[in-house]
């Protein structure tokens, strides 16, 4: 539905009748790990939560695990998961609040949950230690768990990471949260989420109805939508210089520089402040490259793992 049609929606229908034709329900559990979670998929009872896992790869080869940005899943690494399975144990996962693993019933989102889930898991599986890769809110989780564990950490790789102030998340308070945004747990026009999900790729030809289709549909799994609005609530961003600063695992940092969501201009300050820390930039890419360019975005990353 176009812009213009929900607004003679709201001037001459009126709310209710605007909010009765853009009603969107959740889509059934069922029909969702139907479609998304066939094998290699998985779901492990971890830390109270039902996840969904895909772990792929050699068992006894050394671990990578992968950690997806906000409102996305498991199946932003789908290429690069493929192609490391080959020389690597490959675990990904749904973040709590996001895809098939759903709503944390705790209500808890914060930094130190993520954390927690992420401990979890390892133990779960028997990793010891593993190299992290994480785009944008999972790029934040992982450089904050490496710092914080770093006996459980061997290498990093941050694409494009979150965890510095930025209009609307400034350091020490709530985020805000827009009144239209309160909405989400009743609609989610397709077009809504495109437009959302446009800035992410500087080739919009990349973000094709399939991608969106994905996205909408793991969106509408049940309590999704909800639990990443009580996420975005939660958020208390505070300056990750001391954290980023015990960072003891070398790091690599990939960053399109057509990044519309997070400034390219960040990654200066994570080489200022992170020790061991080196910088591949795309000039081309955006958000996420993982998903823009998977095979040439990859090259270097797969070159730093085998160091």
């Amino acid at each position: 539905m176009k812009l213009v049609s929900i607004v003679l929606l709201l001037c001459v229908g009126g709310p209710a009748v605007a909010g009765i034709c853009l009603y969107t329900p959740d889509k059934p559990r069922d029909l969702l790990e139907a479609r998304y979670a066939g094998p290699p998929s998985e779901f492990l009872l971890v830390a109270g939560l039902r996840l969904h896992v895909r772990d792929t790869g050699p068992k006894n080869a050394p671990a990578v695990i992968m950690l997806h940005g906000l409102g996305s899943s498991l199946q932003t690494w789908e290429p690069w998961a493929q192609t490391l399975s080959a020389r690597f144990r490959v675990i990904c996962f749904d973040l709590p609040g996001f895809g098939l693993t759903g709503a944390d019933p705790t209500g808890d989102y914060s930094d130190d949950r993520g954390m927690a889930v992420l401990l979890a898991l390892m133990d779960a599986l028997s990793v010891p230690h593993a190299a992290l890769i994480g785009n944008s809110m999972g790029g934040k989780l992982a450089w904050m768990f490496a710092a914080t564990y770093p006996a459980r950490v061997d290498r990093l790789v941050l694409v494009s990471p979150d965890g510095y102030a930025s209009p609307g998340f400034e350091y020490g308070k709530p985020a805000e949260v827009p009144l239209i945004a309160r909405l989400l747990p009743y609609t989610l026009p397709r077009w809504m989420l495109r437009a959302n999900l446009a800035p992410a790729y500087a080739d919009p030809s990349r973000l094709t109805d399939a991608v969106v289709d994905r996205y909408r549909d793991l969106m509408l799994a049940p309590g999704v939508r909800r639990a990443l609005l009580e996420r975005t609530a939660q958020v208390r961003l505070q300056p990750p210089e001391p954290l980023l600063g015990r960072i003891e695992a070398p790091t690599l940092l990939i960053w399109g520089e057509r990044d519309a969501l997070i400034p390219f201009s960040n990654a200066q300050d994570y080489m200022k402040t992170i020790r061991h820390c080196r910088l591949v930039a795309f000039p081309d890419l955006g958000h996420v490259p993982q998903e823009e360019a998977p095979a040439r975005s990859l090259v270097p990353v797969e070159a730093f793992l085998a160091e």
